[in-house]
């Protein structure tokens, strides 16, 4: 049993290393010039040790991907766990994703380009994605009506209708337009949140 668990955590480091790998090479030549080869020339290992890990290039790709956004999961949660009134929780989630997505965008293009084949690739990675970051928006709306800072009848419902509006300010294409075009995306992401909020605090009735 012990050799099992040292044989998986090496598996685990090695994956990592592959991914870590393939984003430097994505960065340097950008990912159609990268392939498996060159993923396995980097590390010093041959390519046919990659596809034990990996079937396909795109899978490394789409890890990197699936990795970044298990990332912001993790920074969204921080919101949800943390106490202080919801709006600001709220308010500082969806501004704390967006400003990751700038950053991303603005220091790591190449790798920030692969958000887009996984969005015409892959949907169901961008479903599971916006279903957990609804999870954790429908956990910061249920405190705040058990703490009576809300009035919702719907907490799934109102939960959808954040995740909706924010989408413009998370959403990998939207970001990059917004930049490009020098929006004050910031201040626009903020007047939507406490806008939503100032409704749920009024009361409102959702289907």
């Amino acid at each position: 049993m012990p050799e099992a668990s040292t044989s998986s955590t090496d598996d685990q480091s090695f994956r990592a290393q592959i991914l870590e790998a393939a984003r430097m090479q994505v960065r340097r030549f950008g990912e159609a010039k990268t392939n498996v080869v060159d993923i396995a020339r980097a590390l010093g290992t041959s390519h046919t040790t990659i596809y034990r890990h990996f079937r396909l290039k795109s899978e490394i790709f789409d890890a990197l991907v699936i990795e970044a956004m298990r990332d912001e999961e993790e920074m969204a949660r921080r919101f949800v766990e943390t106490d202080g009134p919801v709006v600001e929780r709220l308010e500082g989630m969806v501004l704390a994703l967006h400003a990751r997505k700038r950053d991303r965008f603005a220091t790591d293009p190449e790798v920030y380009s692969l958000y887009r084949r996984i969005m015409e690739e892959r949907p169901e990675i961008i479903a599971a994605y916006a279903a957990a970051m609804t999870a954790l928006i429908a956990r910061i709306l249920e405190d705040g009506r058990r703490r009576g800072e809300m009035r919702i009848d719907n907490i799934e419902a109102a939960a959808g209708v954040v995740r909706d509006a924010v989408t413009v300010f998370i959403h990998p294409a939207h970001v990059a337009a917004a930049v490009t075009a020098g929006l004050p995306s910031e201040r626009m992401a903020r007047n939507v949140v406490r806008t939503l909020c100032a409704a749920f605090q009024s009361g409102v009735e959702l289907g």
